[in-house]
This record gives C-alpha cells, sequence and structure tokens, in this order.
C-alpha cells in the first residue's frame, strides 16, 4: 500500500466516523476506500478491518453522548444485546445466504423511510410519551434482533434503519435516536468482530491506524449533534439516506 492509499484511508476514516456519529451510514465511505486502497483483498478481509475500525467510533461517540444527554437505558441496552448475539449470526450467514436477494427489498425499505421522513416535518423533532416498560423492552429485543442480523450480513443503511425504527416506535426525537443508535452499532460491530477476528480477516495495523482517524471524526460529529439538536441529526438523516438510496439503486439494476 502506497503513502497516498493510506492518506486516503485515514481521511475516509474520519469523514466516516463523522457521518456515523450524527446520522449512521460510515460505511459508505469506509468500505469503498478500503476496496480502493487494497484491491487484492479478499471481501472479508475488507470487512473485517473496517469493522475494526469503526467499533472505535461508535463506541467514543456512544459515551460522549451518553455524558451530554439522558439516553433511554431501558431501550438502548435490551436492543444492544440482542443486536450483538444477532449481528453474529448474521456474519455467519454470508456463506448460505444470496445477498442479491436482499439488496431489492432493502432499497424499497429506505425509499419507503425517506419519503416518510420527508413528508412529516415535524417527525423526530421532539420526544414523545414512552411506552409501557414491557412493551417497551419487547419491542427492542425485536429491533436489535432484526437490524442486528442485517448489519452483521448485509450492512448499509443499518445505522440509518436503527434511528428511524427508534423515532417511529419508540417515540424518541432524532438526537436521542442517534445517540440510542450508537450504542446498539458499537455492539453489532463488535460481535462481528468476534467472528472476523478469530478467522483472521482482520488487517490490523491498517484498522488501527484508521480507528484513531474514525475517533476523531465521531468526537466531532458527536459535538455537532448535540450543539444543533434534532434539526442538524434529521438533515444529516436524509442526506445518507439518498446517498444510500443510489448506491443501491446502482447495484441493483445497474
Amino acid at each position: 500500500m502506497g503513502e497516498l492509499d493510506l492518506v486516503l484511508l485515514l481521511a475516509a476514516a474520519m469523514f466516516a466516523g463523522f457521518v456515523d456519529a450524527v446520522a449512521g451510514g460510515g460505511g459508505l465511505v469506509q468500505v469503498p476506500a478500503l476496496l480502493v486502497a487494497m484491491p487484492a483483498e479478499s471481501p472479508a478481509m475488507v470487512f473485517g478491518t473496517n469493522k475494526l475500525a469503526s467499533v472505535f467510533g461508535t463506541g467514543n461517540a456512544a459515551i460522549r453522548f451518553a455524558r451530554r444527554i439522558s439516553l433511554p437505558w431501558s431501550i438502548a441496552l435490551p436492543a444492544a444485546a440482542s443486536a450483538f448475539v444477532f449481528s453474529f449470526g448474521g456474519a455467519m450467514a454470508v456463506s448460505w445466504m444470496p445477498k442479491d436477494v436482499v439488496r431489492p427489498l432493502v432499497l424499497g425499505l429506505l425509499v419507503l423511510v425517506m419519503i416518510y421522513t420527508v413528508v412529516k416535518p415535524g417527525f423526530g423533532a421532539l420526544s414523545g410519551l414512552r411506552l409501557a416498560p414491557g412493551q417497551e423492552r419487547g419491542r427492542a429485543l425485536l429491533v436489535g434482533a432484526v437490524l442486528g442480523f442485517y448489519d452483521g450480513f448485509f450492512g448499509p443503511g443499518a445505522g440509518s434503519f436503527l434511528i428511524f425504527a427508534f423515532v417511529h416506535w419508540f417515540r424518541l426525537d432524532f438526537l436521542h435516536a442517534s445517540a440510542t443508535a450508537k450504542v446498539v452499532n458499537f455492539f453489532t460491530n463488535l460481535a462481528a468482530l468476534f467472528y472476523f477476528v478469530p478467522s483472521g480477516y482482520v488487517l490490523w495495523a491498517v484498522g488501527l491506524a484508521m480507528a484513531m482517524f474514525n475517533i476523531l471524526g465521531a468526537l466531532f460529529g458527536a459535538r455537532l449533534a448535540l450543539r444543533h439538536g434534532s434539526d442538524f441529526v434529521r438533515v444529516v438523516f436524509i442526506v445518507v439516506a439518498s446517498i444510500l438510496i443510489v448506491r443501491l439503486a446502482l447495484e441493483t439494476f445497474g
């Protein structure tokens, strides 16, 4: 790997950390950069190295949010525990489930999420009345299971789907939904590493170097989200979701 490739990866890692901390979707930036910089490496090595860098960024963003705002731990912890288990299962399922079947479905869901968010300007602006504890816990386990499996298996848009789920089904505002998603994302990334590391699918030197810059971007993104609140997170969410839709459409129909 040349010096220019390394600079590209570090810059991509910083920007990915920023995007991920605000609205999810850091993999949109980081994975393509790894594919370009390391064309000879296997996809598994690319994804494993990406997860190593990402787990530090999501972890630091989650800590920063937790220090500044009151996180809904009764939602975050059950969702994170469920997501951890099912993300590992999703990583294992890569070998026997064709991703081409999943891509059109994900594209359709993202379009629906985008339309719903745009046509409802007040969606996620303020937190609503919380659900009953039992109902909240059950929904959190279900959301964590479904999106944890998805993140381990396929990945693109997992952070955005988590934020939408926390706003729509748990009545959180966009800021608290994004913060809660960071907690869950940390555990899905960690679970994927439990699969990739023993299998030898991690480039440690590259991944740890990217992790430092991912942390810098995540800290900056979390700071902006905390400063500007739910309206800022909503705008970034719409932008990231739009880019995801274009990318998946090109991969599906291109």
